[in-house]
């Protein structure tokens, strides 16, 4: 019997063995995953953290407000987050965050980062509280205001930013569907960050599939410690956006039971590219700041979804008025475009927000006017809430018409042939071949005239101005009608108790021009007439 029962063994192991040296393998570059999660996880005691309080100061940061060149790292900062309070449920999907911030100058629905709108409501009270349940997600000017629902996109990366956090991504790592996967590299510390460096580190490198659809990866260096955390998120500007979190050594502490958790958190929207070797668009500082009062396994109170927030619907509405023959504005929302018909084309002027909006007002100008094509987009300025069209019209062979200065960061960074794997747009599941020609761009860099022998467009070219690097105004001079953006919104016909500055710069650019102007056709806002406007300005 003994032969037949070592034979049965040789048989089983014979079985066994090729399955055991399978699951060893990984294609060359690739290691294991679960050893490194596990001494991270040990590292930092993520298994005995449920929920994080965590309280401080930080600093806001402007994306898509200012286009920043040269040696510039940093998107316009936004007033101090005061009082700054975040808390996590991991288990449950919830959080809110709290802070103080100056009031009327930001939009109240922005929080940091991307989704700051201009022409939203400002910010009316001191106090801004933001809430996230699962895939919903709220925002409230002040203590007891009205809870208003954020759209899906936000509320998404809202979600992400719990995710990358160190706790969040290992406990994301064991979700369903994460699939982690680790590779490794040697790396040289960051200058700024890290002082002066001599000796290479070995990292490696985690990614996880959350969500179904971001993929997200952590950095983790010889002392188990997540030092980063990256993924990207989709925007109708410069599409797939590289979103990142960092944490040096220096900044985890011991919060008890041998949890350790950091206290300073710095984050990029954009790439970190100073020298503008890869993009244009080169600023990428978007959120950070001390947060040193850490409670752990604190959780946040009640995040129940609001009735109005779960029945909030995010529809386009396009509102057409005449404003003259031939001159029609499309609005319905935050920001208007403005149609313009000519004898056998029509011009638009802004294609602001994203594809969606901008398709459904080609929808109803196509239905408006039909049977004449969208020859010309004339683009205002390089604020990502007045672009994110751009695109769309492209798809639709228009031509756009910007000033110079936006020139290089558009035809690089925007008007590209770049794949748009999280949100694709038209261009990028169509692309044309005419992209690349250079013929579907027009600069101005004083004046720029559209006519067709009877109706004449003037664009004008505004001088630099604190607000934007250079800028487009439209006029009709037949009807007396000024087009613009932001050098006055006017919210519900509501104009400025007092001139601000970018008001005057209009004042002075009009005055210059020695043009006759009767409307003031804002892309925030409501007609307003010149003889309004005048009186804030006198």
């Amino acid at each position: 019997m003994a032969p037949n029962y070592f034979q049965a063994r040789l048989t089983l192991l014979s079985l066994l063995l090729p399955t055991t040296l399978v699951a060893q393998e990984f294609e060359p570059g690739y290691i294991d995953p679960a050893p490194i999660l596990a001494a991270a996880s040990a590292a930092i005691g993520e298994d005995r953290l449920s929920c994080i309080s965590i309280a401080g100061t930080a600093y806001s940061g402007m994306v898509g407000q200012q286009r920043l060149n040269g040696y510039e790292v940093d998107w316009p900062r936004g007033e101090p987050l005061r009082n700054y309070s975040r808390v996590i449920d991991w288990d449950n999907v919830r959080m809110i965050e709290t802070f103080d911030r100056d009031p009327g100058n930001n939009p109240a629905s922005w929080k940091y980062g991307l989704g700051w709108y201009g022409g939203t409501p400002l910010q009316q009270q001191e106090r801004q509280i933001f809430s996230l349940n699962g895939e919903f997600a709220w925002h409230q000017d002040g203590q007891n205001a009205d809870p208003i629902a954020v759209s899906s996109v936000d509320a998404e990366r809202w979600q992400l930013d719990m995710w990358l956090t160190p706790h969040g991504f290992l406990k994301a790592a064991r979700l369903p569907g994460a699939n982690p996967r680790a590779s490794w590299r040697w790396e040289l510390g960051e200058m700024g960050r890290d002082g002066a460096t001599v000796n290479p580190e070995k990292m490696t490198i985690v990614s996880i599939t959350l969500m179904n659809r971001f993929r997200v990866d952590a950095t983790i260096n010889s002392q188990n410690l997540l030092q980063r955390i990256h993924t990207w998120v989709p925007d109708p500007v410069i599409g797939d956006t590289n979103y990142e979190h960092e944490f040096a050594n220096a900044d985890y502490i011991d919060i008890g039971d041998g949890i350790r958790f950091p206290t300073n958190w710095h984050h990029h929207t954009g790439w970190d590219d100073n020298y503008q070797a890869q993009s244009i668009n080169a600023g990428h500082n978007a959120f950070g700041g001390r947060q040193a009062d850490i409670v752990a396994n604190q959780c946040p109170g009640d995040v129940s979804v609001p009735m109005s927030v779960r029945n909030t619907s995010f529809a386009e509405i396009v509102e057409v008025e005449t404003l003259g023959d031939g001159i029609y504005l499309y609005g319905g929302g935050s920001h208007n475009s403005v149609v313009v018909e000519f004898e056998d084309y029509i011009a638009v002027v802004e294609a602001p927000l994203h594809e969606k909006r901008n398709l459904a007002v080609i929808d109803a100008i196509v239905e408006h006017i039909p049977n004449k094509p969208i020859r010309f987009l004339i683009n205002t300025h390089q604020h990502h809430d007045h672009i994110g069209g751009l695109r769309t019209y492209m798809h639709i062979g228009a031509t756009i018409i910007t000033h110079w200065k936006n020139y290089d960061f558009y035809t690089k960074d925007v008007l590209n042939y770049s794949q748009r794997t999280l949100d694709p747009d038209m261009v990028s599941l169509w692309p044309p071949t005419e992209l690349a020609e250079g013929y579907q761009y027009e600069v101005v860099r004083e004046n720029y005239v559209l006519t067709d022998g009877e109706r004449i467009m003037q664009m004008s070219y505004v001088h630099p101005l604190g607000h934007v690097e250079g800028m487009l105004v439209a006029y009709l001079p037949e009807q007396k009608i000024l087009i613009e953006a932001d050098l006055l919104d006017a919210p519900n016909s509501i104009l400025p108790s007092e001139a601000t500055a970018a008001n005057r710069t209009l004042y002075n650019h009009v005055q210059r021009l020695g043009i006759d102007v009767e409307t003031i056709v804002p892309i925030h806002g409501r007609p307003t007439p010149w003889k309004d406007f005048i009186q804030i300005i006198n």
